[in-house]
């Protein structure tokens, strides 16, 4: 079983999905042969929550583990400890962004001091963290010689080149990118199983920033064939829909995105951000080419046609849409990802074929569990996909999109004091369907937007007494679907006369 998961691909940025300029010769291939999820969204951002919701099946207010660096209760079952217990040893390439529970080790444990660290369960068999040392010591190892701040590598080449967008190639070669790295660590271990079933899940960084790409990638696309940019004339006219939209605007910076680059994210020009999607796009080939080297070796070895395969990523980016960069707050770009699920065992026509239901990261957990023999876990708030591959869409089947985002303070972003919230209110939650998208804030005024009209969401509807009536339904819309998901994990037992019974749901 092979899990792909890369890092801030958003879904419109998939040819089959529409994004017919990209060149991804292997994810065409994986969708003629696949099922292609069209309305996929990750259950929050950023990464640790995003890919705590992935591997736990755990919407976000369940798990808990709220924002990078926040702990994921260690009560939690997760996918690498279910598979384990159905006899596989979940192999682990990449990162899952988490950090310990400090009831189970010590305040001095250095994973503290990391943005995250990885999850339990895991063998790690080719691991980013901490702080990319297994990326940068790889690097030593074929002899690369870092600069005295590693980080540098992701600079544009040339001396005289400033920071920031850019056109140049990155100083480093193709050949020792960190996709490079991933590639060659998948292989070395898929190579040392000599014919022993595996289950791997092989991360990617890219397309990740720093916004750079290494030759031949970074011109490979032009700055006038990227989609157009989906924003209001100014950005402080952006701001004025809601106050945590005019918190980020105002406080997102280059220098997240380019490594070594100062100024506002809100200073970057049209010209500027084509320029930046083509290098996203650059990077997004070169995880596409790598992937095919992996794929190849399935080939190779008559193991592609046995192996489940599912392609998706842990969250979207905003790529200058509404003014914004990275994954925040509330709008599509941030939310909407890709999902496409190769199953050798799929019914014949379902290969090629555009999924339209809705769905969401937390059912890929229980997916793989079902697809290879195991059970889902009793508070797993995920269902199955493998129905849906085959064409058949359950009854019961959700009607709606519900994903969430908490924005307490971090130690690089603090929005508490700028709204004014408790840690504890700084929160929102999303239902979406086909007509309507309402946010719904802890303690910050909703938003509502009619997704026939408005589909980018401009307009907020929530203060217009037209569609109070709708407010109202979301509203309790959401509130039901969280009180149906809160935790459940024994609510399943009851004590009788006759001793303890469990019921099967």
């Amino acid at each position: 079983m092979l899990l792909v998961v890369v890092d801030q691909w958003r879904a419109d940025f998939v040819p089959a999905l529409g994004a017919g300029f990209l060149k991804t010769p292997n994810l065409d291939r994986l969708c003629r042969e696949g099922v292609t999820f069209r309305n996929h969204v990750t259950n929050t951002v950023p990464c640790g929550p995003a890919r705590a919701s992935l591997l736990t099946g755990l919407y976000l207010m369940n798990h808990r583990a709220v924002q990078n660096t926040v702990p994921l209760d260690a009560r939690h079952t997760n996918l690498a400890k279910e598979l384990r217990r159905i006899g596989y040893d979940p192999a682990l390439i990449g990162y899952t962004t988490t950090t310990p529970d400090p009831r189970t080790t010590g305040e001095r444990d250095p994973r503290f001091t990391t943005l995250g660290d990885l999850m339990d369960g895991f063998r790690a068999v080719g691991a980013f963290e901490p702080t990319m040392d297994g990326y940068f010591g790889w690097l030593a190892q074929k002899g690369f010689t870092l600069p005295p701040n590693r980080e540098d590598i992701w600079l544009p080449e040339g001396e005289d080149c400033l920071p920031g967008v850019t056109n140049r190639p990155s100083r480093i070669l193709a050949e020792f990118s960190d996709t490079a790295y991933f590639t060659e660590r998948a292989l070395t271990y898929l190579k040392g199983r000599n014919g022993k079933p595996w289950f791997l899940h092989l991360g990617y960084y890219r397309p990740h920033p720093p916004f750079i790409a290494p030759a031949p990638y970074h011109d490979m696309y032009r700055p006038e064939d990227m989609p157009a940019l989906h924003r209001r004339e100014t950005w402080q006219a952006e701001a004025r829909q809601h106050p945590l939209l005019n918190f980020y605007l105002r406080g997102i910076s280059q220098g997240s995105f380019f490594h070594g680059a100062g100024g506002a994210a809100t200073e970057l020009d049209p010209a500027a951000i084509a320029q930046m999607r083509a290098t996203y796009s650059g990077m997004i080939s070169e995880v596409d080419a790598a992937l095919g080297q992996v794929i190849a070796y399935l080939d190779q070895t008559n193991q592609w046609k046995d192996t489940l395969v599912i392609f998706t990523s842990d969250h979207g980016e905003q790529l200058g849409d509404h003014y914004l960069l990275g994954k925040v707050g509330y709008h599509d770009e941030s939310f909407r990802i890709p999902l496409v699920i190769k199953a050798p065992d799929a019914p014949p026509g379902s290969a090629g074929r555009i999924e339209d239901a809705f769905t969401e990261s937390v059912d890929v957990m229980p997916t793989i569990l079902e697809w290879l023999g195991g059970e889902k876990p009793r508070n797993a708030d995920g269902h199955s996909l493998l129905p849906l591959v085959a064409g058949e869409k359950p009854a019961d089947w959700r009607d709606h999109l519900f994903y969430e985002y908490d924005f307490r303070d971090v130690f690089y972003s603090r929005p508490e004091d700028s709204l004014g919230l408790h840690m504890d209110d700084c929160s929102l939650c999303v239902v979406q369907d086909e007509n309507w998208k309402y946010v719904h804030f802890a303690a910050l005024p909703p938003l509502l937007f009619d997704l026939e009209k408005d589909p980018h969401g401009f307009e907020n509807l929530a203060d217009e007494p037209a569609y109070a009536g709708v407010v109202r339904d979301y509203a309790q819309r959401a509130l039901s679907h969280r009180m149906r998901h809160a935790e459940r994990t024994l609510t399943h037992f009851r004590a009788t006369p006759q001793g303890l019974e469990e019921r099967n749901p």
